[in-house]
C-alpha cells in the first residue's frame, strides 16, 4: 500500500468530489466478489467512491485499510459511510479513447418541392 503526500491526497479529494459511489458494500461486508468488483472499478476508473451500508462504525473504520491492503490501493478519504480509494493505473494501461460515432447521411429528397 503506497502512501500519499498531503498534496496528492488534497488533489485526489478534489477530483473525487463530483463522483458518485460505484460500489456499495452491504451487510455481508467484504466478500471475494465485492473485492473483485472493487478491483475492476479501480482498473477502469483509478479513483472511486464506495458506499458502505450498515451501522457498525468500527467495521466501517477498518474497511478502507482492508480494501487497500487486499488490492494494493491507497485510501484517500473516509467520511461517514463513503470511502474514496485510489490506485494508479499501470504504465501503458491507459483507457482507449472512444471513436466518434459516424453521422448518418442526411435524407435528401429527389425533388426540391419535397423539402419541408
Amino acid at each position: 500500500m503506497k502512501s500519499l503526500t498531503p498534496a496528492e491526497r488534497r488533489s485526489l479529494r478534489a477530483r473525487a468530489h463530483h463522483l458518485h459511489p460505484v460500489i456499495m458494500i452491504g451487510e455481508a461486508g467484504l466478500t471475494p466478489a465485492v473485492l473483485h468488483e472493487i478491483g475492476l472499478a479501480l482498473k477502469n476508473h483509478e479513483l472511486i467512491k464506495i458506499r458502505v451500508l450498515g451501522d457498525d462504525r468500527e467495521r466501517r473504520r477498518l474497511m478502507p485499510a482492508a480494501i487497500c491492503e487486499a488490492l494494493d490501493a491507497c485510501p484517500v478519504q473516509h467520511i461517514g459511510k463513503i470511502l474514496v480509494i485510489y490506485r494508479p493505473r499501470p504504465e501503458g494501461n491507459e483507457p482507449q479513447a472512444a471513436s466518434r460515432p459516424r453521422k448518418k447521411p442526411r435524407f435528401r429528397p429527389k425533388r426540391a418541392f419535397q423539402r419541408r
